[in-house]
Formats: structure tokens, C-alpha cells, sequence
């Protein structure tokens, strides 16, 4: 049972159910009722059309289930001219599905949650793993999102930047439960990429393949935080290095510059470095300049410190960044390490101790109270 090209035709099966009357809700229940019915009966002989076999089953699905509501009788004459089977249409109307899914009338949670179902073919219990939820809670708030797009109807265009952004925050996740959701965004955003010419899109998915080359040195042997300078290079994959800043290139080219692309400059910058020492800190810093222009975001502030702090020294570094709010999250950690830079170990440390209690998460609290260690350690007699 091919589980990829499964998850591979859901997308275009749900939207041409929903192009012909069905709506979303409904269209997906059948989706996923067809799919249950090819695992069953695809292992005696897959259909030569897997696409148009997906599509016969989940409409007759559909009418079946709307045929038993009796309070939608009303849409019996409509949808009883079922078309005859035949080879599905080969129009790839993935990118309306996307738009659908990503509609700013959900919650990015939610918008998150009905990508992965409805575009990634991805169940209701894989999704509530990878976020480390009850798997009705899940169950809800998809069914939640379906009603709420129900009503939405896919004759206008989306909102490209908000696709990018769902597909930026399942990225973010990374790995949990059974689904590598980093890996999962990665294809969506290739699927994206074949359905829409977008400089932007094409900057997101170099901005993935480049940060997920650097995943297998990100963890120390022990299990703990590998930071980037203390990273063994030879562990980065190099070929998604090397399609991340062709893909990059090839979206530079075309002159329209945006936040994604930015940030894969970036990432770019640090993967041509053979080592930590030899990063071109320079250019980082003109880079994260061109973000604070293109989205004046006090995070990318916050990064643009630490650049700083690296291309011109560590008290450069330090007086932008107290230009900046001290709640922002990491502000404490980025104050610790220039200080320790600039070879004030003992604020350092004081520091490192502070922002371990306001870590985001456990790895990253155990790195710095590490960091703590370490240089209380060295002032001791």
C-alpha cells in the first residue's frame, strides 16, 4: 500500500468534490471514507487511475451521506447528476485548497491542524501526536475548523503570505509523536511550489531545506543543545545545502525581495562557512538589516544584536541590543553570551542562570544552566 501517493491525491480528490457542490466538511468525511476504502481494497489491485478511482468512490460517499440527511434533501436534485467515471482531471487545484485551509478566519492552530489533515492527508490521531494532544481535542477543533470553511467558497484568491506563514509554523514544530513535522512541512511547501510561482514560496522552502540540513548536529551525544558554532559540520546535509541555496538563488534573481528569502540569506550565509570562525558576519548583519526593513520584527532586532556583536565586537553588540525591551524572549540569553564575549564571565554567568529560568523549553533551559555551570566553575579557586 503506497501511503505517499495516498496522502499525495487527497488534496486534489477534496478539491474537486468541493468544486462540484460538496461542502468542505462533507467533502472531507467522504475524502477520508474513500481513502479507508483503497487501503482496504487496493492491496488486491490498484486501480490504473488511483486519482479517478478516489474521486468515483468519495462522491458516491458524499451522496450517500447526503442522501441520509434528511435536511439536506433540498440539494438531492443537484447532486444526483453524478458525472460519469472517468480519468480525473489533471488541473492541480492544490494551491485553492491551501488558500482554503489557511483562511483568516481560523486560528493559526487551527489553520495548522486542518492543513495537515486536509492538504497533508495526515489522520486526526497522527496531527494530535505531533502536537502532543488527546486525540478528540484534535478531533474538535479540526471539526471546528471544517465548519467554519464550510461556507467559504473557492472562486477568489488567497492570501499566499498566510499559507506561508501555517507552513512556517508547522516547520517550526519539528519533530514529535510519529510524524516528523519538520519533514512534512518541507513536502507540503514543495507541493505549494509546484502550484504557485512565488519568489516567497520558493525563499520558505529554502529557508526549510537549509535549517533541516543542520538537524542531525543539533544534539550533542548526550542528548543535549548543540549551538550552531559548536556544531560538527561535517554532519550537515550537504545536497540540501546545496538545492537550498540553488532554489535560493533562483528567487534572488527575480528582484522582489521578502522576509523568507531574508531569512534564508541568512541560514545560507552560516551553511557556505567550512567553520564557526569563518561566517561572514558582515553580510549577516546587512541582511538581518533588510528584515528589520521588511518587518521591523523585535526578534529580528534581537538577532541582528547578536550579528552585530559578531561582526564588530561584542560591545556593538551590546549597545543594540539595549536599544531593545528586556522582556523580549532569548534577550537575556543574547545579553549573557556577549557579555561573555566582551570577558565579563561573571555577568555572563548571572545571566545564563536568569535566562535558563525563562527558557522555552527543557533543552534549552539545560544548555543554559550548562553555560551557567561553566563559568561559575572557572571563577571558582
Amino acid at each position: 500500500m503506497d501511503e505517499t501517493l495516498l496522502r499525495s491525491l487527497t488534496p486534489g480528490v477534496l478539491t474537486i468534490l468541493v468544486r462540484r457542490g460538496a461542502d468542505f466538511a462533507a467533502a472531507e468525511d467522504a475524502v477520508q471514507d474513500a481513502l479507508v476504502e483503497a487501503v482496504r481494497v487496493w492491496p488486491e489491485g490498484a486501480p490504473l487511475d488511483p486519482k479517478g478511482w478516489l474521486v468515483t468512490v468519495a462522491w458516491r460517499k458524499f451522496l450517500d451521506a447526503t442522501r441520509a440527511d434528511t435536511a439536506r434533501r433540498r440539494r438531492e436534485d443537484r447532486v444526483d447528476a453524478e458525472p460519469e467515471p472517468g480519468p480525473a482531471t489533471s488541473v492541480d487545484d492544490t494551491l485553492r485548497l491551501f488558500f482554503l485551509c489557511a483562511h483568516p478566519s481560523l486560528s493559526p492552530s487551527s489553520a495548522v491542524a486542518l492543513t495537515l489533515r486536509a492538504v497533508g492527508g495526515l489522520t486526526t490521531r497522527q496531527i494530535a501526536r505531533a502536537y502532543l494532544v488527546p486525540e478528540a481535542t484534535m478531533a474538535q477543533r479540526i471539526s471546528r475548523a471544517k465548519r467554519t470553511v464550510s461556507g467559504v467558497r473557492l472562486d477568489r484568491p488567497g492570501d499566499v503570505s498566510t499559507v506561508l506563514r501555517v507552513l512556517y509554523l508547522v516547520f517550526n514544530e519539528g519533530y514529535s509523536g510519529d510524524v516528523d513535522l519538520a519533514a512534512e512541512a518541507i513536502r507540503l511547501t514543495r507541493q505549494l511550489a509546484r502550484a504557485v510561482d512565488h519568489p516567497e514560496v520558493a525563499g520558505l522552502l529554502a529557508l526549510m531545506l537549509l535549517h533541516h540540513a543542520r538537524r542531525a548536529a543539533r544534539t550533542a551525544p548526550d542528548g543535549g543543545l548543540m549551538p550552531l558554532a559548536e556544531q560538527d559540520r561535517g554532519r550537515w546535509d550537504t545536497a540540501a545545502i546545496a538545492e537550498g541555496v540553488e532554489i535560493l538563488q533562483a528567487a534572488l534573481a527575480r528582484d522582489r525581495l521578502g522576509e523568507f528569502q531574508a531569512q534564508a540569506a541568512v541560514a545560507a550565509l552560516h551553511a557556505d562557512a567550512r567553520t564557526a570562525e569563518e561566517t561572514d558576519w558582515v553580510q549577516i548583519v546587512e541582511w538581518y538589516d533588510e528584515l528589520v526593513r521588511l518587518t521591523d520584527s523585535p526578534v529580528v532586532r534581537l538577532n541582528r544584536a547578536v550579528a552585530v556583536g559578531e561582526a564588530d565586537g561584542p560591545r556593538a553588540g551590546l549597545a543594540a541590543l539595549a536599544a531593545l525591551d528586556a522582556t523580549l524572549p532569548r534577550h537575556t540569553a543574547a545579553a549573557a553570551y556577549l557579555h561573555e564575549r566582551a570577558g565579563d564571565a561573571a555577568t555572563a554567568a548571572r545571566l545564563y542562570a536568569e535566562a535558563a529560568l525563562k527558557a522555552p523549553n527543557l533543552a534549552e533551559r539545560d544548555h543554559l544552566t550548562r553555560q551557567a555551570a561553566r563559568l561559575n566553575s572557572r571563577r571558582e579557586p
